[in-house]
C-alpha cells in the first residue's frame, strides 16, 4: 500500500499538494512536521504535513519528498486548526497563513547554484564576452549564484545569458536548501584534565614563569571556577586577566585550557529576585471577583477601566492564579511601544516566566520563543507580544489578556492573511478551552455591543487608582483665538500658558499630533502648485531634518525645491503641521527646555521606544511630541499637561469609524495626563467646539458616543450591526482596472442586490502605480457568512477566467476595519 502526505507551501494557491513517502517515512512522520519537498520544475520549498494519508491524487502524478527536517512536529494541533479557520474566515490560503505564522528561518527555500558542466567539452571561442566571464569564474569556484553573476557582469538582467549557457551545456542548475537558524553559542574554557591535581597544578605554574601573562590567565581561571562554581566564559576571563584572545588561543593550542561551547538563548531575562504582585484596591478586588465569577458563565469578558484605573495590576493577579495551574498566558498588546515598559514590570513579579515576541525581534530570537513555547519551557508560560504572538505553537493555554482590545494595530493589513489579533486570539482560545480578558478605557463598538448581546460579560473600574481624579478637559476655539491674534504658531495663548506653568513646577509635558513631518503640503505661492509624488496620487510631505519631500506610501523622496517646478518662483510656502513643525515651534517657545518627538522617524530602531521611555521617566525629556504612538496605555508620572494640536483632522477622515475613532484616540491622549497625585490637565485645539464627539471627550461619556455612533451603524449598515466585506482591485492600467471593477460590481450585484456599495476610486486611488477601485459588501445578520464567502469566491473564479483581467490584482479583506 502506496502512503502520501498533503502538505502546506508558503505559496498563494488554494489547494494543498500531495506528495509521495515510503513505508519507513510514513511510520516516522507526523502532521506538523516540516518536509523540504520539490514543487514546479526545480525549486525545493520547505512544507508543513497536513496530513499522512494512503489515498493518491486523482489528477497529477506525486514526486517524493526531498527530505525531512524535523525530528518532532514544529506546528501542533491546535496551530493547525486555527491556521484552518484563520483560512476560512479571512478568505485566504494555508500557504499565506503558514508564511505569516512561521519565523522566517524556519521556511528554508532553495538557493540556486550555477554550476560548470564538467562532462562537456566547451570550445571557449564559441561563447561570447559576457558567457565567458561567467566560465571563467566557474574555473576558480565550484560554483555561483545569480548575485554573484549580476556581480561580475554588472548587470541586472542576467538569466537571459544563463539560459544560452545551459542550452550550450557549459552549465546546469542545482538547488540547495540552506538552513536559515543559527544556534547562539557560547564560548568556555576549563583547564585541561590533566592539571586537576594540586602537583600538577604546581608544575604547570612553574613552567608559566616566562610567560606571565599566561600564568596570569591560568591563575584568574583557578580563582573565578573556584569562587563560583559555574563554567568560565571566555569573554568574562579576558576582562578579569586583562590579557587578549590571542593568549587564550595559545593556551588551548598547548593544551593547557580546554575550550567548549554551550547553546543559549539570545534574550534572557536578567534581574532581581521577583517581587510579590501589589495588593489591590477595594474596587480592582472587586473587578477582580466579577471577571473570575464572569468566567463561570462565560469564556470572554470585558474590563471596561477608566485611564490609569490600575488594569495592569488585575491582569497580574489573574496571570498569578493562571500559573498556579500549571498554565500557560498569552499577554497580546497592540504596539511593540508598549511591550517596554509592561515588560519591566511583569518580570519584576515573575521573573524569567516571560518571554517577548514581536516583528523587531530578529529571526533567530523569534525562533528561540518558539521553540521554548513549543516545548513549555518556564521560561515561556507568559507570553507577551504584538499581534504575530497569536501563531506561537500554545499546547496548554489557559489565559488570553488582550489589552487596549479597542486599537486599530491588531488588524494587519498587508499581506495576506488579514487577520484581526484580537478575534483569532480569542477563537485561539476557544480551541484551547482557555479564558479570554478584553480590556480598554474606549473598548471598541463590536466588543461592547457583544457585551449588550450577552456574548460578553461586562466588568467596570470607574475612578482611577488611589482615587486620583480624572484630568480635566477643556475645548480651545481656534477660530476664535485667530480671530482675537492670541496664536502663536500654532499654539495658543491659553496652551502656551499652561504649558509654561507645567514646566515651571518641574513637571512633563506631552503635545499630540497625528501626523508626522514638517508639513504635509509644500505649496507655491505664486502659481498654487504642489509636489506630487511621481508613483502616488498624494502630495509630498516635507521632512525638515533630511530637508526632504516623501511620500508616506510607497517612500519616494526627492530634495526639498528651492523653486517651484511650474513657475520657477521662489516663493515656496508650507502647509498644515505635522510633528516636526510642533517640535521646532516648541524649541522657540520654551528654549530652556529638553523636546523629544516619538513618531516612526524616530522609533524605526529596535531599541529606540526603551531608550524614549527611559527618559521621559528619568526626567530627562521635559515635552514629548508624538503622533498616536503616544496614546496607547504608557504610564509616565510626571505628565501634568497634554495637548492635542488640532482634533479636526481626526474628525473629519473619510472613514465610518472617524468619530469612534477619534473619541478613543483623544481619551487615550487625555489619559496620560495626571496620574499621581495633582489632577492633570488636557488641551484640545480644535475649529469646531460644538462637535458631540469634542463635547462626549470633554466629559469622558463613553455611553452617549456609543448610543449615538451605533444609531449611525443601525442607519447605515455597518458593522457591528452587519459584517463587512471589502474588495480591492488594483492595476497599472487605469482602463483594465475600471473595466475589471465595473464587471466584478456587477455580478455581484446580481447575487447581493443593495448589499453592495461600488465600485469606487478610494481617497488615494493611486499607490505605487498601481489604480486602486473598491466595492464593499454589507451581510445582514440573517445571512449565512460562509455562503456568502463561497459564492464571492466562485465569481472570483469566474473572474480569473476572463483573460484581460487575469493580470488584476485582487484583496479580499473581511472584517476591513
Amino acid at each position: 500500500m502506496e502512503h502520501f502526505i498533503d502538505v502546506i507551501i508558503p505559496i498563494p494557491l488554494q489547494r494543498l499538494f500531495t506528495y509521495r513517502i515510503s513505508v519507513s517515512e510514513a511510520a516516522f512522520i507526523k502532521r506538523g512536521m516540516r518536509v523540504a519537498v520539490p514543487f514546479g520544475k526545480s525549486k525545493i520549498y520547505t512544507g508543513i504535513v497536513f496530513k499522512v494519508h494512503q489515498t493518491p491524487p486523482a489528477i497529477y502524478e506525486p514526486k517524493e519528498i526531498h527530505q525531512i527536517l524535523d525530528e518532532k512536529p514544529l506546528v501542533n494541533g491546535f496551530q493547525l486548526e486555527l491556521w484552518e479557520w484563520i483560512a476560512g474566515y479571512y478568505m485566504c490560503t494555508l500557504g499565506e497563513v503558514m508564511r505569516a505564522a512561521l519565523p522566517s528561518a524556519f521556511i528554508l527555500e532553495s538557493e540556486t547554484n550555477i554550476v560548470r558542466n564538467t562532462d562537456q567539452a566547451e570550445d571557449e571561442n564559441l561563447l561570447e564576452d559576457d558567457e565567458f566571464l561567467i566560465y571563467e569564474a566557474l574555473q576558480h569556484q565550484s560554483s555561483l549564484k545569480i548575485q554573484d553573476v549580476i556581480g561580475i557582469l554588472d548587470k541586472k538582467q542576467v538569466l537571459p545569458l544563463i539560459h544560452k549557457l545551459i542550452e550550450k551545456k557549459v552549465v546546469y542548475l542545482e538547488e540547495e536548501v540552506i538552513e536559515k537558524y543559527k544556534p547562539r553559542l557560547i564560548r568556555y574554557v576549563k583547564l585541561h584534565s590533566r592539571y586537576t591535581s594540586d602537583v600538577a597544578m604546581q608544575e604547570l605554574l612553574d613552567s608559566l614563569v616566562r610567560a606571565p601573562k599566561q600564568k596570569e590567565v591560568v591563575l584568574t581561571l583557578f580563582t573565578i571556577a573556584a569562587r563560583t562554581k559555574k563554567p568560565v566564559k571566555v569573554s568574562e576571563l579576558i576582562s578579569r586577566s586583562g590579557t587578549s584572545s590571542s593568549i587564550i588561543r595559545t593556551l588551548i593550542d598547548k593544551e593547557i585550557l580546554e575550550e567548549y561551547h554551550i547553546k543559549t538563548d539570545r534574550i534572557e531575562f536578567s534581574g532581581e529576585d521577583t517581587v510579590p504582585t501589589k495588593t489591590l484596591n477595594s474596587l480592582q478586588s472587586q473587578a477582580l471577583k466579577s471577571i473570575v465569577d464572569s468566567f463561570e458563565s462565560h469564556d470572554v469578558v470585558l474590563l471596561h477601566g477608566v485611564t490609569s484605573s490600575g488594569k495592569t495590576e488585575v491582569y497580574s493577579k489573574l496571570i498569578e492564579a493562571t500559573l498556579e495551574r500549571n498554565r500557560q498566558v498569552l499577554y497580546l498588546l497592540p504596539e511593540i511601544a508598549l511591550t517596554a515598559q509592561l515588560i519591566v514590570r511583569l518580570q519584576r513579579y515573575f521573573g524569567d516566566h516571560v518571554s517577548v515576541y514581536h516583528s523587531r525581534y530578529t529571526s533567530h530570537e523569534r525562533v528561540e520563543v518558539w521553540n521554548n513555547v513549543l516545548h513549555e519551557l518556564s521560561k515561556a508560560q507568559i507570553v507577551v507580544g504584538a499581534r504575530s504572538s497569536v501563531f506561537l505553537p500554545f499546547s496548554n493555554l489557559g489565559l488570553v489578556i488582550i489589552d487596549e482590545e479597542h486599537e486599530q494595530s491588531y488588524k494587519q493589513f498587508d499581506p495576506a492573511p488579514r487577520y484581526h489579533a484580537r478575534d483569532t486570539a480569542i477563537m485561539l482560545a476557544k480551541m484551547h478551552k482557555a479564558k479570554t480578558l478584553l480590556g480598554s478605557a474606549t473598548p471598541s463598538l463590536e466588543s461592547y455591543y457583544n457585551v449588550k448581546q450577552d456574548k460578553y460579560a461586562l466588568t467596570e473600574i470607574n475612578a482611577r487608582y488611589n482615587k486620583v481624579l480624572m484630568p480635566d478637559i477643556q475645548l480651545i476655539d481656534l477660530k476664535d483665538k485667530y480671530k482675537r491674534r492670541r496664536m502663536k504658531g500654532h499654539f495658543s495663548d491659553t496652551l502656551i500658558e499652561a504649558m509654561a506653568e507645567v514646566l515651571h513646577s518641574g513637571h512633563q509635558v506631552i503635545l499630540f499630533q497625528n501626523r508626522r513631518g514638517f508639513s504635509p503640503i509644500v505649496e507655491c505661492v505664486t502659481c498654487g502648485h504642489a509636489p506630487q509624488c511621481p508613483n502616488c496620487d498624494v502630495s509630498l510631505t516635507y521632512h525638515q531634518y533630511k530637508n526632504q519631500l516623501r511620500c508616506h506610501y510607497c517612500g519616494y523622496h526627492v530634495a526639498m525645491h528651492l523653486n517651484c517646478e511650474a513657475c520657477g518662483s521662489s516663493q515656496i510656502d508650507a502647509k498644515g503641521f505635522g510633528t516636526e513643525q510642533i517640535e521646532e515651534e516648541v524649541k522657540t517657545l520654551f528654549p530652556g527646555y529638553k523636546v523629544a518627538r516619538m513618531d516612526l522617524d524616530t522609533t524605526r530602531r529596535k531599541y529606540s521606544y526603551e531608550k524614549l521611555f527611559t527618559a521621559l521617566e528619568q526626567r530627562e525629556i521635559d515635552v514629548l511630541v508624538g503622533t498616536q504612538m503616544v496614546t496607547k496605555g504608557l504610564d509616565f508620572r510626571h505628565v501634568k499637561l497634554v495637548g492635542i494640536m488640532n482634533a479636526d483632522s481626526m474628525l473629519n477622515f473619510p472613514d465610518f469609524r472617524a468619530h469612534e475613532r477619534s473619541f478613543q484616540l483623544m481619551l487615550q491622549v487625555a489619559g496620560r495626563a495626571g496620574r499621581t497625585d495633582e489632577r492633570g490637565k488636557v488641551f484640545i485645539q480644535t475649529y469646531n467646539p460644538y462637535h458631540t464627539i469634542l463635547q462626549q471627550v470633554s466629559t469622558n461619556n463613553y455611553l452617549g458616543m456609543y448610543a449615538d455612533q451605533m444609531n449611525d451603524r443601525y442607519n447605515y449598515k455597518y458593522s457591528p450591526i452587519y459584517k463587512l466585506i471589502k474588495i480591492t482591485l488594483k492595476h497599472r492600467d487605469y482602463n483594465r482596472v475600471e473595466l475589471a471593477s465595473k464587471w466584478l460590481g456587477k455580478s455581484l450585484r446580481g447575487l447581493f442586490s443593495d448589499c453592495v456599495l461600488g465600485p469606487e476610486s478610494p481617497p488615494v486611488s493611486r499607490i505605487r502605480n498601481q489604480y486602486y477601485k473598491n466595492i464593499l459588501i454589507k451581510i445582514p445578520k440573517g445571512q449565512s457568512l460562509t455562503k456568502t464567502k463561497e459564492a464571492i469566491i466562485k465569481i472570483n473564479n469566474s473572474f480569473f477566467s476572463i483573460k484581460e483581467f487575469r493580470s488584476v490584482k485582487i484583496i479580499l479583506n473581511v472584517d476591513n476595519f
